[in-house]
């Protein structure tokens, strides 16, 4: 009988120590196990090949009692959720949410203090978390470490941007995972602030290929109230561990139980559609917290803005650019916020039916606003003399156009907070639905970084205000989203990455980069990227610039549907539009609110195929774009409705185009095909097509 006990015994503890959660499909299989000294680890099969090895969890305290080692399991919990859910805005309109959770409850006995970990596994990949249950052995505490890891089985192909907690608008280096090296960065690069530190640490989302074609995407969703998770990397043994922006004090985070930790996120697949496509990141944050959205509404806009990156306006009253002018304010003309400029985009914007227009550069202060660490910049609601904000506001009205508020903070996060409110009457006041903010600079509270909590908390907190205020807010230079939008899609987008000004100013953004980003940066939610430059290169403004955007035009007008987002902006100037009407058709045409996507063909730093119908009627629209490679291939229309005939029109590059030496070449043609047709694309160096698809009656 003795025998017998000690047999049930020790079953039980091997039962305890090692834990298996599959799937729904059973192609992913995470195995939890405590080690001898107590210490947590998971590891991941993918299709039962090991993807992610022994890799140890856990938290430093500041006080000393640190969350890592010493403890037993209390508990184990499983459950299955399968569900569907609808987003207010979206690339879709239904989202599937099945996994199946284990909640591992675990107790350090000399300590007395309780923490759970939390495992969701879904058919594209795995979900982990620290939870902190109330307790009386922990209430306040500070987080000066987190020491997840992420190990690795090889040398796998990465896609990374360098360890900086102040800026995410690097290019991304494509390099073996040995190679990560922030030392072969180009940091003559057009970014005004950077806070590298480190040789071996990358930013997530971290997208990677295995020599086996197996696809793996490191990343994290519902940050709330946690600093922004980075990673330290050892390029020996091909292994990552978390790294946190830490404060002005050092300290990681400032937390009381009950509370949670950010979702840790890897996407597995052996097809990169599914990464691209995944909604794991959505299925991760809370439901959404409003119970009215009816006033949430995609735009499309242009706006007073790509005129001063090409040196054709200035923001500032005076004119002179350099944002270090502290002399009397004397207009030299080229001002580009004047009311007389602005109802110009407005009578643009009406004649082609856009929804909204953005003035950057309407509110005093920017003489001196960049670079100076100054706090008491901008006051968010007195204009300069050449802008009357009421007349542009009543012209709009009469146009049945939006103004979208800008707030450029210079980074004084404290200021922004001191005006937030009047900011947002002035934009109930005036009518605005939406705005723009930015945070250029080094943050104010001095100290801390744009990845910090400080930071993440001040984002979140700007989004519910203008909830409160039944108002969007579109953020730029932010923290990149963790699928916050689902929480408050109000939060519509956010820039959060390299965009498309860095293209008129400085060394641009890589051909591949459009490319990647849907597989890093999109997925935490979308991206206001503002595309739709036609005249492609800046010597049509400066003949002695050699700065150019790296596509062709084709390409521009495919990222409005291979880079979702809610927000689309045309961002060209007026007139350059007007040179090229027939092309400018498809930006009108194309929506920004999706009721099905179809992702088609994707290739990381390659290529992507995207087709997506509108959530308003029955038309499609297709886009795909491709690197600094030349591509041809053949699509199956087979998305679209059977037992139909549709009028596709086909907007593609020219015969001779070519990103850089011809780069507005393109042809435009119409055909009628069905559900059964297939199409063969030509797309040039660092090209892309584009094709609406509407039903013939």
């Amino acid at each position: 009988m003795m025998r017998l006990f000690l047999v049930v015994c020790l079953l039980v503890n091997f039962v305890i120590k090692a834990q298996t959660v599959q799937s729904p499909s059973k192609s992913v299989q995470l195995e939890f196990k405590l080690d001898n000294n107590g210490k947590p680890y998971y590891s991941v099969n993918y299709k039962s090949k090991n993807v992610v090895k022994q890799s140890y969890l856990g938290l430093k305290c500041k006080d000393g009692a640190d969350l890592v080692s010493n403890f037993s399991i209390d508990s184990i919990g499983n459950k299955t959720v399968n569900e569907t859910w609808q987003p207010v805005l979206g690339e879709q309109s239904n989202i599937k949410n099945n996994y199946n959770e284990m909640i591992v409850a675990l107790s350090q006995k000399a300590s007395g203090r309780k923490m759970n970990i939390i495992y969701k596994v879904f058919d594209e990949g795995i979900a982990f978390r620290y939870e902190f249950p109330k307790q009386n052995k922990l209430n306040y505490f500070i987080i000066s470490d987190e020491v997840s890891e992420f190990n690795l089985t090889g040398n796998h192909k990465v896609f990374w941007l360098p360890g900086d907690f102040d800026t995410n608008e690097y290019n991304y280096e494509e390099t073996l995972f040995s190679e990560i090296n922030t030392d072969i960065v180009n940091l003559n690069n057009g970014i005004g602030f950077k806070a590298i530190t480190k040789k071996f640490a990358v930013q997530t989302p971290l997208m990677m290929k295995s020599s086996d074609g197996i696809y793996l995407n490191i990343f994290e969703a519902a940050v709330v109230n946690y600093p922004v998770m980075q990673l330290d990397v050892d390029v020996q043994n091909y292994t990552l561990k978390s790294s946190l922006a830490p404060n002005a004090l050092g300290d990681k985070a400032y937390l009381q139980t009950p509370c949670v930790s950010p979702w840790r996120t890897i996407m597995i697949s052996d097809d990169a559609r599914d990464i691209v496509g995944s909604k794991m990141i959505l299925n991760l944050n809370e439901p959404c917290k409003l119970d009215d959205t009816s006033w949430i509404k995609p735009m499309k806009y242009v706006g007073v803005w790509w005129e001063m990156h090409v040196g054709k306006s200035t923001w500032d009253y005076a004119g002179s650019q350099n944002a270090q002018n502290n002399g009397e304010l004397k207009p030299t003309g080229k001002h580009g916020a004047t009311t007389t400029n602005t109802k110009r985009y407005i009578d643009f914007a009406a004649k082609h039916g856009f929804d909204g227009v953005l003035v950057e550069g309407w509110d005093v202060g920017w003489e001196d606003w960049f670079g100076n660490w100054k706090e008491n910049v901008f006051d968010f609601k007195t204009p300069y003399p050449d802008f009357d904000l009421k007349e542009v506001n009543d012209y709009a009205k009469s146009k049945g156009i939006k103004m979208i508020m800008h707030h450029e903070t210079s980074a004084s996060v404290a200021n922004y907070e001191r005006y937030l409110d009047r900011a947002l009457n002035l934009m109930k006041a005036f009518g605005y639905t939406a705005a723009k903010t930015g945070y250029v600079g080094k943050i104010i509270p001095r100290g801390e970084f744009h990845d910090g909590q400080t930071m993440v908390n001040h984002y979140n907190f700007v989004a519910q205000r203008f909830a409160d205020y039944k108002m969007m807010v579109n953020s730029h230079e932010s923290s990149r989203p963790t699928g916050y939008h689902r929480t408050y899609p109000n939060y519509i987008c956010a820039e959060a990455g390299r965009g498309t000004e860095f293209n008129a100013w400085s060394i641009g953004n890589k051909v591949n980069h459009e490319t990647i980003l849907p597989f890093t940066r999109l997925l935490g939610g979308p991206m206001d990227y503002t595309p739709g430059i036609f005249e492609i290169k800046m010597s049509a403004y400066d003949k002695t610039k050699k700065e150019q955007v790296h596509s062709t035009l084709a390409k521009q007008l495919a990222l409005y549907v291979t880079m979702y987002s809610p927000l689309q902006m045309a961002a060209d100037l007026p007139e350059n539009y007007e040179k090229h009407l027939d092309a400018f058709q498809f930006i009108k045409d194309v929506p920004a609110d999706w009721q099905e996507s179809k992702y088609l063909e994707a290739e990381p730093g390659d290529y992507l195929t995207v087709a997506r119908k509108d959530k308003n009627s029955e038309n499609w629209f297709l886009g795909a774009i491709t690197d600094e490679n030349a591509r041809n291939t053949e699509i199956k229309l087979d998305f679209l409705s059977p037992n139909k005939k549709y009028q596709a029109t086909i907007y593609q590059d020219g015969k001779t185009a070519h990103w850089e030496i011809n780069p507005i070449n393109y042809e435009i043609k119409t055909i009628q095909v069905t559900s059964k047709s297939k199409i063969k694309l030509h797309l040039a160096e660092g090209g892309g097509t584009a094709i609406s698809f509407k039903p013939i009656n």
